[in-house]
């Protein structure tokens, strides 16, 4: 059997010892403890040794841990900061109320009655107090009863020590008593010894092309970045300029300069976040409330009644980018105008596998002279294209801004038809207040869904994660076909 040098050095610092940790034999071999482990696992392929895996897990307290240690969780602190009974307000002046009182609550040291806290007077430590004492005087604890309980809520953390052992085996030993050959081997070749002939009488390093090579992780962009990545390059190659703005949007903005109505189920608090702060009106917004009430200058009836102003300037996280669109068009109200948005869009959501409170939308716009319903499926179509998605169809919507409005449809394998998004031409209600006199095509699509589909996902919530292993799995292909 034809050893390698690494094989022969490893089997010579074991000779005389027999088995030794990797720590020991990095020393004895002058090598990293990285590249200990590696050798051994090749050699323990071919039955030169045995090698032993040993994992031991302790807890240790996290900077906010730390800050307890020597005093108790902060549900003792505050616990131990009182009498039988305190004022509810009184008690909320300690440090460590915010964190103690839910606590004490939830282990039933405490009842709160009519805004005083009484203690109940059963406060014997839990597990989870005993488990954070040890870790106090040690430094450390081992898993037990209570830990999970301290890693849960962030006061300790996990520490992993892997621990590796060889062993030399008969075989090994074998050969090691035939006497091995330590002579330094070439595992490079410079320009000099190629052409001058000296490589053909060195040691040359054997290579072994069917052995699997260590795993490299590099540095990765977030697989849904990548997807936004994509689209905007996308979008940029199509002629599109992108537009940007702020999170927070007046309600004037985000509804009513779209021809929303006031009375819409859209801007009650159960589809929308409203926010505390109010904006002033932009000049000119009597335009948009005539339009609102008897439909300004158009043939436009409105939607009648009385336009708020004080409605229209309460702020809210905006619900969809076309906010953003609408403002872009108010500045650039003379064509050509061919303008994108990729932005994060706020909404009340139960929140589960297919819906989330905050998501991204990718808003569209095109604003020219001639162009019409034919033209907006034509750059939907080349976009979803791009994306992957060969089958595209659509089907009639309802958006109450647009019109005629259209809801995309990709097909996609094992899944049919998914609905990706709405589109339209902006009404004569949305255009007409800002002097806009040609036909704008406009759409928003849901990012987040095409995202999922791209890469195969069931659970929306994947998305935001910082699952290290997942990404490190993704592949980093585009996806276009």
């Amino acid at each position: 059997m034809e050893l390698t040098l690494n094989e022969k050095r490893l089997l010579a610092a074991l000779g005389p010892v027999g088995s030794a940790d990797v720590a020991a034999l990095a020393d004895l071999m002058d090598s990293r403890r990285e590249a200990v482990v590696q050798y051994a696992n090749l050699a323990g392929e071919r039955g030169l040794v045995d090698v032993e895996k040993h994992v031991s897990r302790r807890y240790v307290p996290t900077d906010e841990g730390r800050a307890y240690v020597g005093k108790g969780l902060p549900e003792r602190q505050v616990l131990e900061s009182f009498e039988e009974t305190i004022p509810m307000r009184d008690l909320q002046a300690h440090p460590l109320a915010k964190i103690g009182i839910g606590w004490m609550r939830k282990k039933g040291w405490i009842a709160i009655r009519d805004g005083v806290v009484q203690k109940t007077g059963n406060a014997a430590p839990g597990p989870d107090e005993i488990a954070f004492a040890r870790a106090s005087e040690s430094g450390s604890v081992e898993d037990g009863e209570g830990v999970a309980d301290l890693l849960r809520r962030g006061l300790v953390q996990e520490e992993e020590t892997v621990i590796y052992t060889v062993s030399i085996t008969p075989l090994g030993r074998d050969l090691l008593a035939k006497g091995l050959d330590l002579q330094e081997e070439a595992g490079t070749l410079t320009r000099d010894q190629i052409l001058s002939g000296a490589w053909k009488d060195l040691p040359l390093r054997r290579y072994d092309v069917r052995k699997i090579p260590k795993r490299a992780y590099p540095g990765k962009v977030h697989p849904y970045q990548r997807i936004l990545d994509e689209m905007r390059r996308i979008l940029f190659d199509m002629g599109f300029t992108e537009m940007a703005g702020g999170i927070v949007q007046s309600s004037f903005w985000n509804f009513d300069a779209l021809f929303q109505p006031q009375d819409h189920p859209a801007r009650e608090m159960q589809d929308t976040f409203f926010l505390g702060e109010r904006w002033p009106l932009p000049e000119g917004y009597e335009r948009v409330r005539d339009m609102h009430e008897h439909g300004g200058e158009t043939s436009s009836a409105g939607w009648g009644g009385t336009w708020s102003a004080a409605k229209a300037e309460q702020c809210v996280l905006r619900t969809h980018t076309t906010s953003l669109s609408i403002q872009h068009l108010a500045k650039h109200p003379k064509p050509p105008v061919r303008a994108f948005c990729i932005g994060r869009v706020y909404r009340r959501e139960a929140i589960d596998p297919t819906h989330l409170a905050e998501f991204e939308q990718l808003e569209g716009i095109v604003m020219d002279e001639g162009v019409n319903f034919r033209h907006l499926l034509g750059f939907l179509k080349e976009f979803y294209a791009k994306m992957g998605f060969e089958k595209v169809r659509f089907r009639p919507g309802y958006f109450p801004y647009t019109e005629p409005s259209v809801e995309p449809e990709v097909y996609v394998d094992g899944l049919g038809w998914v609905e990706l998004g709405g589109a339209g031409i902006f009404r004569q209600e949305v255009t007409a207040p800002f002097g806009i006199e040609h036909p704008v095509l406009a759409w928003g699509l849901g990012i987040s869904r095409v995202a999922m589909l791209r890469l195969g996902l069931r659970d929306l919530r994947q998305l935001y994660r910082s699952d290290v292993e997942w990404i490190r799995e993704t592949p980093t292909y585009s996806g276009r076909r």
